[in-house]
């Protein structure tokens, strides 16, 4: 991969980190599926910040290290600046990944591409995207489909990650387009995916009705040219408009993502990283009630940021969906929350604590839900850790028919579980309720043949 070099020893990654330049490290695994695909993206990244170095450390081979830098699971990356370590970030997530590494290596340094499509090849009478599985050909229509004007981006409208999706960010806004937009560095099932779907192979990707228009380069033509204008025209013809004024395609969207939850919040950023006082302030009360809920960020998509605004007549964020009914913003949802209204609501609408089972309760039933239950990091096909990879293993290789639950996903349950089976550590395999023990039992059980023999009884 260029740009991108493996860590032999301690030694040689100590002099690196102190060597002046911003240090972004990938600790990978060769078991492990989700390591491989954000080694793609790692290296995508490299190329487009050359001003940082890129490492790999094989975590499992460099114990050493790997205690350093105190990584439980794999894919995990460290961010090095000045010789210290200012951020860090477990798990397959792309998008957080690129925009903690433009935050520690600052702007994109990324060439045109030497080469040219020509664009009549997409007016040729085979299907290019015949190679692609069924289910992400679906999953690809249905986002060109969303809106009229769809993007395929690197960042969002707001926080554009390459000088070309920026290019064409302004070019959109300047000409007053409503579009809708898609991260292609948080997906890269998605990102490679299109590329075979359009027979087009870089971003960022325009989409008018369904159809590709181009790159770059061929919008900033089409601008010049003014047949964006045609396009605005069309966008903003009356027949795809309903009541409201906004297209209908992105009234349907916005119902969709409306009705996605019981309780749905429109917010700045995610829950995990709010990206202003008012959306972090609405999610600490959600999570102070013990509230279920979902989020959209708005940051990632300028069609819903504006055409929500228009649609709940609510001209700010966050916003506080209960059952498909606009509650409110941040302020009213804090007042709802001080005089107990908030509290009332949710029990009237069957949510929340009312709702919920209690945390062993659920334990109780995850445990129950197969005869044979293991919690561990990731799933079976793609395990974070090398312990819960070899419990997969062993007990795969006894042909043990058996259920998981990923204890990365539920801070709650991977916490309570602990206090529940008095077991401090994971993977946790249990039989019929029963707790059988973690990888070293297991694994003693397997060599001695006891396993199989155990989990048939």
């Amino acid at each position: 991969m260029a740009g991108v070099r493996d860590i032999k020893t301690k030694t040689e990654l100590d002099e690196v980190v102190n060597g002046g330049k911003p240090v972004v490290l990938h600790f990978w695994a060769s078991w492990c599926e989700a390591s491989k695909q954000m080694d793609q993206i790692f290296a995508h990244l490299a190329t487009d910040y050359p001003q940082a170095l890129f490492y790999r450390v094989e975590a499992e081979e460099q114990p050493e290290i790997s205690e350093v830098y105190a990584v439980a699971a794999v894919p995990f990356f460290a961010f090095c600046k000045d010789g210290k370590t200012v951020e860090t970030l477990e798990g397959a997530n792309p998008s957080s990944l690129a925009e903690k590494v433009a935050k520690i290596a600052g702007p994109t340094v990324i060439e045109e591409p030497k080469e040219k499509v020509n664009i009549e090849i997409l007016s040729r009478s085979e299907d290019p995207s015949g190679g692609l599985n069924s289910a992400l050909k679906s999953h690809l229509e249905k986002l060109i489909n969303s809106t009229p004007v769809f993007l395929f981006m690197k960042g969002s409208p707001e926080e554009p990650k390459c000088k070309f999706s920026r290019k064409v960010v302004g070019i959109l806004k300047d000409e007053g387009i409503s579009f809708g937009s898609f991260d292609i560095l948080s997906d890269n099932e998605v990102r490679e995916g299109l590329k075979v779907y359009s027979n087009w192979p870089t971003f960022p990707q325009l989409y008018f009705k369904g159809e590709l228009l181009g790159g770059c380069d061929i919008i900033v033509s089409m601008k010049e040219g003014g047949e964006l204008q045609d396009l605005v025209k069309e966008s903003n013809s009356s027949d795809s408009k309903d009541d409201s004024g906004l297209d209908a395609h992105l009234v349907s969207r916005l119902k969709e993502l409306i009705d996605l939850s019981p309780v749905m919040v429109f917010m700045k950023g995610s829950p995990e990283e709010p990206k202003c006082g008012f959306s972090g302030k609405l999610v600490a009360i959600l999570k102070e009630e013990c509230v279920p809920f979902k989020s959209f960020d708005i940051l990632s998509d300028e069609a819903v940021r504006q055409g929500l605004k228009v649609f709940s007549k609510w001209p700010s964020y966050p916003q506080l969906y209960i059952k498909g009914e606009l509650i409110g913003g941040s302020d009213i949802v804090l007042e709802m929350h001080k005089n107990g209204e908030l509290k009332s609501l949710l029990e009237e609408k069957s949510i929340g604590k009312a709702e919920a089972e209690t945390l062993d309760e659920r334990l109780k039933r995850l445990i129950s839900s197969s005869p044979v239950m293991l919690f561990m990091k990731g799933n079976p096909d793609e395990p974070r850790c090398g312990f819960s990879s070899k419990v997969v293993n062993a007990l795969r290789k006894e042909g043990v028919e058996f259920e998981s639950f990923d204890i990365l996903s539920d801070e709650a349950v991977r916490e309570g579980l602990k206090s529940f089976s008095n077991w401090p550590t994971y993977p946790q395999l249990y039989y019929k309720g029963e707790l059988i023990g973690g990888c070293d039992i297991v694994l003693d059980m397997h060599s001695s043949g006891e396993l199989k023999s155990t989990l048939s009884e």
